[in-house]
């Protein structure tokens, strides 16, 4: 099996091993796609860590198995209140891990999890509305947004801060 070339989110092992528990679960296997970020300072800059998860649950029923992607790169939001390419850099990587998946995942419940409030009274909310319609444009799912989106506000974040 050969992943398609272009931008790469998950290594050609992690596709196998994705490919590999799906082959063995049942239909009722649900799979959760997210992306969380932190800022961090590095070197007298400032800095996006971000984190990428697919998570399987497992036929429905039999927990979760998270497979995860870190990547690291320069902050350019003028405002850190207002994360407004933050946001759209996590909807973005989360796409791209959809398009990557896609061919193995098509048969399963797939639901995309952002980590922006709806809510205008937090900073993320900037983003909320164009994250949004981005992903039901490149995806054809309607995204699930804060306090629905545990895959990115748990999952992907418990890897964003990890270290």
């Amino acid at each position: 099996m050969r992943i398609r070339k272009g931008k790469i989110m998950f290594t050609q092992n992690q596709i196998e091993e994705i490919v590999d528990l799906l082959l063995v679960l049942t239909k009722s296997t649900k799979v959760y796609l997210g992306c969380d970020s932190v800022r961090i300072q590095k070197n007298g800059r400032i800095y996006d860590k971000y984190a990428t998860v697919c998570i399987i649950h497992m036929n429905g029923k039999n927990g979760c198995r998270i497979f995860s992607q870190k990547s690291y790169e320069p902050d350019y939001d003028l405002k850190a209140s207002r994360p407004r390419m933050r946001m759209m850099n996590e909807v973005m990587k989360v796409c791209e891990l959809y398009s990557q998946l896609i061919p193995f995942i098509d048969e399963y419940d797939v639901e995309v999890h952002l980590d922006i409030n709806k809510d205008p009274k937090y900073g993320s909310n900037v983003a909320a509305q164009e994250a949004a319609g981005y992903v039901l444009g490149v995806t054809g799912i309607e995204p699930k947004l804060k306090p629905d989106s545990w895959a990115s506000s748990f999952g992907a974040d418990y890897v964003a801060n990890k270290e």
